[in-house]
């Protein structure tokens, strides 16, 4: 695993721990053990790509590691939204704290406007000439704006600008 993040969230779980705040101590403790389990998911499929090659151990980077932020903050806010239907605000409390929590680690998102020149821009790079290249399209921008923007508002800026052509 990259260093720089994941040390971060370490040294971050070892002062919750000396804090003694329970919530965040929990959260970052189910947050490494996801990064672990993706770690091991992503050497797993590198194993059965190339089962004869001799692998290292494979590491997730700070871009893998905030996607994995990312998927569990998304979890939060399924969890969130489920428990408003049952009528369980405590629940909606809590996986309210942690998701801050999770937030703290993301970088800033970006506002649609930089979204929007950064769609421009691979539009152009790969000569999208209408919505059936979507998906060339799609693949280059989560690839380069993961754990920097929504996926949802880049779908829906792409297939704006991509009706528009």
């Amino acid at each position: 695993m990259d260093a720089s993040l994941l040390q971060k969230l370490n040294e971050d779980l070892k002062q919750s721990m000396r804090d003694k705040t329970e919530l965040k101590t929990s959260t970052i403790r189910l947050l490494i053990s996801a990064i672990r389990y993706a770690e091991m998911k992503k050497q797993d499929a590198e194993f059965n790509k190339h089962p004869d090659a001799d692998l290292k151990q494979i590491s997730m980077s700070d871009a893998d590691i905030l996607g994995v932020i990312a998927k569990e903050i998304k979890q939060r806010e399924d969890s969130m939204t489920a428990y408003k239907a049952g009528n369980r605000q405590d629940l909606v409390d809590k996986e309210s704290a942690e998701m801050v929590i999770l937030k703290a680690y993301m970088p800033q998102q970006m506002s649609r406007e930089d979204i929007v020149s950064e769609v421009k821009a691979v539009i152009a790079e790969v000569g999208a000439k209408g919505p059936s290249d979507k998906g060339k399209v799609m693949g280059k921008l989560v690839a380069k704006l993961k754990g920097k923007a929504d996926g949802k508002i880049i779908n829906d800026v792409v297939t704006e600008m991509l009706g528009a052509i």
